[in-house]
């Protein structure tokens, strides 16, 4: 049997998903609270790329709050259609069906920005994690401009996502936190400063020394494309 978590990287469980589950939904974080790390990182003129969008509002708050240029792409078919639908006369807003693992539809050095949120997370509990989670990365290295940023938000500590990041492509990265919550909750005295970024050496261990043993946090990681 395939459980829940082990199909997240199966189109047809997200067809279904999306079948029976229609309404907007946002994985992790809402647009407002992510908002200054985007602005700090993401000029509205870039054309930006969120991979693995869903139903997300993401995306619209994106367009409201100034980006000009937001394409989404999704694996399954159910769920693009429908956002096709709901925002066809928004020209700000282009959603695809496209696997995240080859984008050729897309040529390279394309965006100035690509933001994901939960999408690598899904991949790594599906079968064939490794590469699987390995041609995805190299298809979001191809596809960024050179010093693009490949804004990654994500359950996995830097001992579970350090190792798989660098060892994809030659990317510069910082690690930001954001405290999790529940859909009634908000940022107003949060622990950590959204935009200062916390210590990183190699192995992660600096960010157990500065946050503490399992924090209940997303990271960010910040991962700037560096041509060498």
């Amino acid at each position: 049997m395939t459980t829940a978590t082990q199909a997240y990287g199966e189109t047809w469980y997200w067809d279904n998903r999306y079948s029976n589950e229609p309404g907007p939904f946002d994985w992790y974080q809402k647009y407002q609270n992510l908002a200054p790390i985007i602005n700090h990182y993401v000029p509205r003129n870039h054309r930006i790329l969120v991979v693995g969008c869903g139903n997300s509002a993401f995306s619209e708050g994106m367009v409201d709050d100034g980006y000009q240029d937001v394409v989404n792409i999704d694996i399954s078919s159910v769920v693009v259609e429908s956002m096709q639908n709901k925002y066809q006369d928004r020209s700000d807003l282009k959603y695809m069906k496209m696997d995240v693992r080859d984008m050729s539809a897309f040529e390279t050095e394309s965006f100035g920005a690509i933001v994901d949120k939960g999408t690598l997370d899904s991949i790594l509990c599906g079968g064939d994690s490794r590469q699987n989670a390995t041609q995805m990365l190299k298809e979001v290295w191809r596809v960024l401009k050179d010093k693009g940023v490949y804004i990654l938000v994500t359950y996995g500590a830097p001992s579970h996502r350090l190792r798989l990041l660098r060892e994809s492509s030659s990317w510069e990265i910082k690690l930001h936190v954001i405290e999790k919550l529940g859909p009634d909750e908000s940022h107003d005295d949060p622990i950590w400063e959204l935009t200062k970024p916390v210590p990183l050496n190699d192995d992660g261990s600096s960010v157990e020394e500065a946050l503490g043993k399992n924090p209940d946090v997303h990271y960010i990681y910040i991962c700037t494309k560096d041509i060498l």
